[in-house]
């Protein structure tokens, strides 16, 4: 057997990783609490005492444990459905802390959203206004709304995490907001209290995301001269992470940016950070089931994670750094890492240079705390990983693994 030596990573934490992976199996999500922790501040203290609130967005990771963890930091929430509204409940959240958020709301869940009287109701469509003033009024009480403007501004990232474009399905085009602003004044039901925008997603420029942020702010200085004075500004969130080594924004400076455009205005800024605080926090760990490579072919190395455990790489041919837990000495090859599902997607890398590895051997997927346990899914009826949470030495799972009969337990035979 190959001799190994450890890798990049700590001993300390190394061996902790090891001991997880023998204790929780693979494959296994495991998060740090002081990663996350040292993220929320970094925005926090950049606001540097402008008027602000940091609503944590859920749909980038709405464990429970990890949704409790950002609300003890003072986040607000941001919900994209009513599960997550509800989540945001249990963790803590009170109503007028949660803006709730879709671009498809159906009538159940509106209804549901007015009679909570959350903060406010991020508003997708003059029907949806309708449908919001209906039930409002039917509750004997008045909603408080925010309009969500399409700016037509080019995110710069994947096109299938865009949404400020006029080709996108997301709000209604800011030309159109004045005349809706004026309406909606107007409206028994309702009671608009700010504009929110949201471009996209994993946004590595500063560019337009001051751009965005400037527009909504001419847009509250039109509006306080109709007459229509708004409470907040909600810029949303986006913010991207270097999952390559590649330069992204400094958090801090996007925090100064958007507090610059928006200082002359007097209002409160409230953003909408996920990716940026949970993301580079997890590791997803697996182990290797097999290598293989005939003669002028591929050399293959089979995890036992694939697309069921982390979707990114097969939805948005997403990179992501990939380390064996202790590394082999040997030169590094050309490898496809896959996953063990029957699809030709199920892979995280191809071609990727890589160092020896055998059966057995843990493997670490690196930046998953957004986006990875939250989207996974039970395809070949395989149950979902367990995940776990570092504070300093300890760790405790906070989500066991899933059994085949929990996966069952809805189905009649």
């Amino acid at each position: 057997m190959a001799s190994t030596t450890p890798s990049t990573a700590s001993d300390a934490r190394t061996r902790q990783l090891t001991d997880i992976a023998a204790s929780a199996g693979t494959p296994c999500y495991v998060y740090d609490a002081g990663a996350i922790r040292a993220a929320y501040a970094t925005l926090d203290r950049a606001f540097d005492g402008y008027p602000h609130a940091i609503h944590y967005a859920l749909k980038a990771n709405s464990s429970l444990a990890i949704v409790r963890l950002v609300q003890a930091l003072g986040s607000h929430a941001d919900a994209n459905s009513p599960g997550e509204v509800d989540v945001a409940f249990r963790c803590g959240f009170g109503p007028d802390q949660i803006v709730f958020t879709g671009v498809g709301k159906s009538a159940a869940d509106i209804d549901h959203a007015v009679s909570l009287g959350l903060l406010a109701i991020n508003v997708e469509s003059p029907g949806e206004l309708d449908r919001i003033d209906q039930r409002a009024i039917a509750h004997g009480v008045r909603a408080r709304v925010a309009l969500r403007v399409n700016p037509d501004i080019d995110a710069q990232s994947h096109p299938h995490i865009s949404t400020g474009l006029k080709s996108n399905k997301f709000g209604v085009p800011i030309s159109e907001a004045p005349a809706l602003f004026r309406e909606m004044s107007s409206r028994r039901g309702l009671l608009p209290i700010g504009a929110h925008v949201h471009i996209g997603s994993q946004i590595t420029t500063l560019d337009p995301l001051r751009k965005a942020a400037e527009s909504v702010v001419a847009l509250a200085r039109d509006l306080k001269t109709d007459g229509v004075q708004l409470q907040h500004l909600d810029m949303g969130g986006g913010l991207g992470i270097s999952y390559d080594g590649s330069p992204v924004v400094d958090p801090a400076e996007y925090v100064r940016t958007l507090v610059a455009a928006t200082r002359s205005s007097g209002l409160k800024v409230a953003i909408e950070p996920g990716r940026i605080l949970v993301g580079p926090a997890g590791v997803l760990l697996s182990r290797v089931v097999d290598v293989k490579q005939f003669p002028g072919a591929k050399r293959f190395i089979v995890l036992d994670a694939g697309m069921t455990e982390l979707m990114r790489p097969a939805l948005y041919n997403a990179y992501h750094r990939i380390d064996p837990l202790i590394r082999r000495d040997g030169s590094d090859v050309p490898v496809d890492i896959v996953g063990p599902i029957c699809e030709s997607t199920d892979a995280y890398a191809r071609d990727r240079a890589f160092p020896p590895v055998e059966v057995g051997d843990i493997v670490v997927v690196r930046d998953v705390g957004a986006y990875g346990a939250v989207m996974g899914h039970t395809y070949l009826r395989r149950p979902l990983p367990p995940e776990v949470l570092i504070a300093g030495d300890e760790w405790r799972v906070i989500r066991r693994r899933q059994t085949l009969d929990e996966l069952l337990a809805l189905e009649t035979e």
